[in-house]
């Protein structure tokens, strides 16, 4: 059997292969999925693509797959790792960290200022796979990023680096690079913070996301990946947030969620109001991602069980808590489990929610009280849309996001309100159709619609 696209997502356990059929037509097809231990760290990725092939043939009927194109994400080998360096906390620094997130990235560290010995030391012991370097509005403040990275080519790491810092330090950046080791692969991209409250992300996540593909096919492991992927391969947090970027465009503001085992990730794509912004302390970029390495409902469940309390929990649910914690694996089994991952999922979905909205903060002065907001504006979101395994999989799941707007009880946090509608991507192929768009558009738009069970617009919003 001959398909148009196979989409890869090669995770640290497990990689999936998702088949695509009548790519090129008006009505393109979601055909079947197939799945297989990932084998990055048996030395060769291409075990666990063959495997995952196979098992969807199975699945299909069929005794061979063939495709004209594969497309892949990744998040095997502990994804994609960086270390992030700027010279404000509040502002460079964590322009580049939004920028880094929003591609994908899962941030090991972040400095402000000149680096110290024990920063080069956490960078050494991190093995990041990608550097970034910020620091000063264009013509603005030049030496810290000039030290920063006369320190980081003296480590000698044969990794990429980027340069979204001052327009002023590009060339003396390039010639660091070149003197001290002249194979790096040096990236110079536009400053993440190029004015005094202007952020700037987009240009510094597309090259992070090239960096990062140039960088993943020479990892172990991956070494061989081209063999059989002859498309772009992106982290595949980064992927679903390239999906909810397109899906913006169509349908407007919007975050997804994504509860997994370990950890929750929220991407938000919404601009806000305009009498938020009026207030705002800070910029905020329109595409944010964040991740909470705490939230998870098998992995970190103790966490969130801690946070709830035993007692409590076993006086809500009317469930042997110890006895359900005992025998739960990853997938709830049965209504006790079933009602106890539920719970554990909404405190995720409320807690991650919290995190990522901003608020609304009074500040008493000598002629009076201002009123100010901190952090990404949530208000004017339409859509709330669950993807991941516990928000497309578990019976209450629409329910467990409605929680969300009832959740802001002071009026102070930057909620989603509860007009905002509820959506499922039922086929949970968002990472997949994310890599899709970068070459079929029209068809990736088409299918997410299909997956979430709405009708999308065939124009983008302002189009004529």
């Amino acid at each position: 059997m001959r398909v148009d696209v196979l989409v890869a997502e090669i995770g640290s356990t497990t990689t999936v292969v998702n088949a695509f059929n009548n790519i090129a037509t008006p009505d393109p097809e979601f055909i079947g999925q197939g799945q297989a231990p990932t084998s990055v760290l048996d030395g060769d990725v291409r075990i666990g693509l063959k495997g995952a092939i196979d098992d969807l043939a199975m699945n299909l009927g069929t005794d061979k797959i063939e495709y004209d194109e594969m497309l892949a994400t990744s998040s095997a080998a502990g994804g994609l790792k960086m270390t992030v360096h700027g010279l404000v906390f509040d502002m460079t620094a964590r322009a580049a960290k939004e920028a880094a997130l929003g591609a994908g990235a899962i941030i090991h560290q972040v400095t402000a200022g000149r680096l110290r010995r024990s920063d080069l030391k956490k960078i050494q012991e991190i093995k990041p796979n990608i550097i970034l370097i910020a620091g000063g509005v264009d013509y603005g403040e030049r030496d810290t990023a000039i030290y920063n990275a006369e320190l980081i080519s003296e480590l000698g790491l044969d990794i990429p680096i980027i340069y979204a810092g001052n327009i002023e330090n590009k060339e003396e950046i390039k010639l660091i690079f070149e003197e001290a080791h002249k194979s790096t692969r040096l990236y110079v991209v536009d400053n993440v913070y190029p004015k005094i409250d202007e952020l700037n992300v987009e240009p510094t996540r597309k090259i992070i996301q090239d960096a990062f593909e140039d960088h993943i096919i020479h990892a172990p492991g991956m070494e061989h990946v081209r063999d059989m992927v002859n498309g772009p391969i992106i982290p595949t947090p980064g992927a679903v947030m390239e999906c909810s970027k397109l899906l913006y465009e169509y349908i407007g503001d919007l975050i997804v969620l994504d509860v997994g085992g370990a950890t929750t990730d929220l991407h938000s794509v919404t601009a806000g109001s305009e009498e938020i912004e009026r207030i705002q302390v800070s910029p905020e970029p329109l595409a944010k991602r964040t991740v909470e390495g705490d939230l998870g409902v098998y992995v970190n469940m103790p966490n969130i069980v801690e946070v709830l309390g035993k007692d409590k929990l076993k006086e809500e649910l009317n469930i042997d808590i110890d006895k359900v914690m005992a025998e739960y694996k990853a997938i709830p089994k049965n209504p006790d489990e079933i009602k106890f991952v539920e719970r554990l999922t909404q405190e995720a979905v409320i807690k991650a929610v919290e995190r990522h909205a901003g608020k609304i903060r009074y500040v008493y002065g000598p002629s009076g009280r201002n009123t100010l907001a901190e952090g990404k504006d949530l208000s004017q979101v339409k859509y709330i849309i669950g993807t991941g395994g516990a928000l497309t999989r578990l019976p209450h799941r629409v329910e467990i996001m409605k929680h969300i707007a009832r959740h802001n009880e002071s009026g102070l946090m930057l909620f989603p309100n509860s007009e905002a509608k509820i959506l499922v991507e039922n086929d949970y192929i968002m990472a997949s159709l994310g890599v899709l768009s970068k070459r079929h558009e029209k068809a990736a738009i088409k299918l997410l619609g299909k997956s979430l069970g709405i009708e999308i617009p065939e124009k983008k919003r302002g189009e004529q």
